[in-house]
C-alpha cells in the first residue's frame, strides 16, 4: 500500500465531497436515517474503497478480497453511497434507501445485498464477527497474508461488553491481520459519550489489552493512510485506529450536534447542505 501523493489526496477530497452529496440526497428522499455518523465517516470510507482496500467491483465475492465489517450498521448510508460511487451498483439506486423492497435497508442486510460481508443492526456484534474472519484466515495459512480484515465500530457502541471480550480474544490469537477503526466522534443518540458512559482514555484502554494503538484525525487522508500502513506492518498483535471525527462533517450548521445522530434532513435542510458542499474545496 503506497503513500498518498498531493494529487491523490485532492482526488480523494473530491470523491468524499460527492459521496457526502449522495448521502444527503438519499437520506432526504428516504425521510429517515442516520446523517451524523454517515457524514462523519465519509473520509475514512473514501480512503478505504478508493485506495486501501483490495477489492473488485466486477467480482464482489472475490475470495482474496479484504473484508470490511460495518458493526455500527446505522451509518450504512455512507457504505451504500461509497459502494455506488465505486461502481458496485447504479447511483440511482441510492434513492431507494429504506423503501419497501429495496436492497438498501436501514441497516445492512447481506441476503438483500451480497456485496456486504455481514448483516448488522444490533450494536456490539461486528468485532466478534470480524475476529472470526481474521482467525479463519490465520487457520487457512494460504490466505493469511492475502487479505486484511477491517472492522468499523462507533465509540458509543463500545459500551457493549461483548466488545471487550472480543478484544481480549483478538490479542490471545495474535490477530495481526485485523484492523479495528473506532469512529471517535464522542456523540451517540442521547448526547455526548463522556456524559452518558465515559470512554476515555480509549488509547490507554486498548493499550492495556495489548493492542497496537494509533490515534488520528479521521478527516486527514494522510493520517488515515499512514495509520493503515502502520497497522498492516504490525506483527503479533491486532491494531486499532482511534479516528477522531466530527459528526455531520462537511455541513457546518450541523457539525458536532448530536441531534443529527439519527435524523434525516428535510428538503430545505438538504438544499442548504448541498449548496454548502457545492462550494469550492
Amino acid at each position: 500500500m503506497e503513500k498518498l501523493s498531493l494529487e491523490k489526496i485532492h482526488d480523494l477530497k473530491i470523491r468524499a465531497n460527492e459521496i457526502r452529496k449522495s448521502i444527503i440526497t438519499m437520506l432526504c428522499e428516504a425521510g429517515s436515517g442516520h446523517t451524523g455518523g454517515s457524514l462523519g465517516m465519509t473520509d475514512i470510507f473514501t480512503l478505504l474503497y478508493f485506495h486501501a482496500l483490495k477489492h473488485k467491483k466486477e467480482e464482489p465475492e472475490w475470495k482474496d478480497r479484504d473484508r470490511l465489517v460495518l458493526s455500527n450498521g446505522h451509518i450504512c448510508p455512507v457504505l451504500y453511497a461509497t459502494l455506488a460511487h465505486a461502481g458496485y451498483f447504479p447511483k440511482e439506486e441510492l434513492l431507494t434507501l429504506r423503501k419497501f423492497g429495496s436492497r438498501l435497508q436501514g441497516h445492512p442486510h447481506r441476503e438483500f445485498l451480497p456485496i456486504l460481508e455481514t448483516s448488522s443492526g444490533p450494536l456490539g456484534e461486528g468485532l466478534s464477527q470480524a475476529i472470526g474472519m481474521a482467525l479463519a484466515s490465520k487457520i487457512d495459512s494460504k490466505s493469511e497474508l492475502d487479505k486484511q480484515i477491517y472492522c468499523l465500530v462507533g465509540d458509543g457502541e463500545l459500551n457493549e461488553g461483548q466488545n471487550w471480550e472480543a478484544i481480549m480474544l483478538a490479542y490471545k490469537y495474535k490477530l495481526d491481520n485485523l484492523i479495528l477503526i473506532v469512529d471517535r466522534n464522542k456523540t451517540q443518540l442521547d448526547g455526548n459519550t463522556e456524559d452518558i458512559m465515559p470512554l476515555d482514555s480509549l488509547h490507554f484502554k486498548f493499550d492495556s489489552f495489548n493492542w497496537h494503538v494509533q490515534t488520528i484525525d479521521g478527516h486527514d487522508f494522510e493520517q488515515i493512510n499512514n495509520a493503515i500502513i502502520n497497522a498492516k506492518n504490525m506483527e503479533g498483535k491486532p491494531s486499532v485506529i482511534i479516528a477522531h471525527t466530527i459528526i455531520c462533517k462537511g455541513v457546518k450548521e450541523w457539525e458536532g450536534d448530536y441531534h443529527w445522530h439519527g435524523k434525516a434532513p428535510n428538503k430545505e435542510e438538504a438544499k442548504m447542505a448541498l449548496e454548502e458542499l457545492d462550494k469550492p474545496l
